[in-house]
């Protein structure tokens, strides 16, 4: 699966748009996270316990959008783009989404 941030993909064309797709994933910091994060706050820089944590929901994402397109019969998604917010004090969610497309090989 093809997976851009852009409109078209180098070298392929797009025979057929499919539609909308998405990943969703929420995930909770935890108290001993909230703890962390909250002592390293004090002092200032970066929270590593949030960044690995949004970077692996990020990741699952993605992945659950890639198995929603392939469902569809996409072989590519474009345009993808990521979206989060929080859900009560300690839930974020994080959304991948994009067009589910078909695309082929340009033959020159």
């Amino acid at each position: 699966m093809i997976v851009v941030t852009t409109e078209n993909i180098a070298g392929f064309k797009v025979t057929k748009t499919i539609g909308q797709v998405f990943g969703v994933v929420v995930r909770s910091r935890g108290i001993g996270g909230d703890i962390v994060a909250g002592l390293r706050s004090i002092v200032g820089g970066e929270i590593n316990e949030f960044t690995e944590m949004l970077e692996d929901a990020r990741r699952h994402a993605i992945d659950r959008m890639i198995v929603n397109a392939s469902m569809m019969d996409a072989n590519a998604i474009i345009m993808m783009r990521f979206d989060g917010s929080e859900i009560g004090q300690n839930m974020t969610e994080v959304v991948a989404y994009g067009t589910a497309v078909q695309v082929e090989p340009i033959h020159v």
